[in-house]
């Protein structure tokens, strides 16, 4: 038997990097490992600069998520302007960076976003976590910074409602918690997708090995490594 914490994701829409080369700044299916210590430390107080205890975290943890809703894609055309790069000068102030309109260029860009998706993510840690699961889920519950899902606009509309079960299998821990309930317009009443990585005992059939570049680094330098995902599908007359 192992213990799971599970939480839910749920808002209007969410961003789940992909890797980004040039103007397109793609996004992911399903969140991705970055996405989810990231909140867990935003929850916990850990700040982006601290990099022995973002890395400490992320080493602990292996996460799942069971896929309620896959959303729907929207593409936006996102234009910035920001003045040219000068050595010795530092912007403190969004005012200060457009002060002389004459030094301003434009960026271009396009981002994906998930519209109205949903989620239920599992957490498990290793024996010698920082933090235990109990720890995970009461900061969830009351975050020290503000959680988001991927991107800054991307807030959470539902409560997370966190959780730790103690299943014989992943399949088990994510059947005891249903879809939220007040999305049931938009839940999928078909079977559903369920990502997970590691050798943990699953009690899904695994379809297919991905390879995902989510693995965290450095938060300072924004870095990552490749992680291999398994994929499997949650059948709900089962």
């Amino acid at each position: 038997m192992i213990n799971y914490l599970l939480f839910q994701l749920y808002g209007p829409l969410a961003s789940w990097g992909d890797i980004a080369v040039g103007e397109y700044r793609p996004s992911f299916a399903h969140p991705s490992k970055s996405a989810i210590i990231g909140l867990l430390a935003a929850a916990l107080g850990i700040r982006r600069d601290e990099e022995e205890r973002q890395n400490s975290l992320a080493a602990s943890c292996s996460f799942a998520v069971r896929v309620d809703a896959m959303g729907v894609l929207l593409r936006d055309y996102h234009t910035t302007q920001v003045p040219s790069t000068k050595k010795g000068v530092v912007h403190y102030t969004r005012r200060s960076e457009l002060a002389k309109k004459e030094e301003l260029n434009t960026i271009l860009s396009s981002r994906d976003y998930r519209c109205d998706a949903a989620y239920t993510v599992a957490i498990t840690v290793a024996n010698d976590a920082p933090y235990s699961l109990e720890e995970l889920a009461s900061a969830l519950l009351k975050p020290v910074f503000t959680l988001y899902l991927g991107r800054k606009s991307c807030p959470l509309a539902t409560p997370l409602q966190p959780q730790i079960v103690n299943a014989a299998t992943l399949r088990d821990a994510l059947a005891s918690v249903p879809p939220i309930t007040v999305l049931a317009d938009i839940i999928s009443k078909a079977d559903t997708n369920v990502f997970w990585e590691g050798d943990v005992e699953s009690g899904l059939p695994r379809q297919q090995v991905i390879t995902r570049r989510d693995e965290p680094r450095s938060r300072k330098r924004w870095q990552f490594s490749d992680r291999r995902e398994n994929y499997g599908v949650f059948r709900k007359e089962e």
